[in-house]
């Protein structure tokens, strides 16, 4: 991960190991005779709210890297900024497997009143979480330093 970063591929297995999880899991609770939990538009919002901050934490090294520095950039901020854009895009790979994992759940007893009140919730926190780990991968790129012609490693 140090080298090249995150990849698209890490944060696939990452959604769908915790979608696997939580279909299981919710899988097994309803079967229980119990039903899914409410949830609210806090979570969805939440999630757009960190992806808000990883982009506005990033914007110092952005302008960096265009050449618009304002005020100096260390070394060490730009590395804490990549490890929060790293965090965040498996926070939102997690977060969109996990509530896209409870979707087939839902859906095979919408006939349910609560259910239906539920669908949105679950849809709009699941497209929060990719946003959230799409702006923690755009946060990564521009993190990003190419490697002078002069460098051998």
């Amino acid at each position: 991960m140090v080298r090249r970063g995150l990849t698209w591929p890490a944060l696939l297995t990452v959604a769908l190991a915790s979608g696997l999880v939580s279909w299981v899991g919710w899988t097994f609770y309803t079967r229980a005779g119990n039903h899914l939990f409410p949830l609210s538009w806090a979570a969805a919002a939440l999630l757009l709210i960190l992806a808000a901050l990883v982009l506005g934490a990033a914007l110092p090294v952005r302008r960096y890297q265009r050449g618009e520095v304002g005020k100096p950039l260390t070394g060490m901020r730009a590395a804490r900024i990549l490890v929060l854009a790293q965090a965040a895009s498996l926070t939102g790979a997690a977060a969109t497997g996990w509530y896209a994992g409870q979707l087939p759940v839902l859906l095979a007893d919408l006939t349910l009143r609560s259910y239906r009140a539920l669908l949105w919730p679950l849809l709009g926190s699941a497209l929060a979480g990719v946003l959230l780990a799409l702006a923690g991968m755009l946060v990564q790129r521009w993190c990003r330093v190419e490697p002078r012609e002069d460098d051998e490693d």
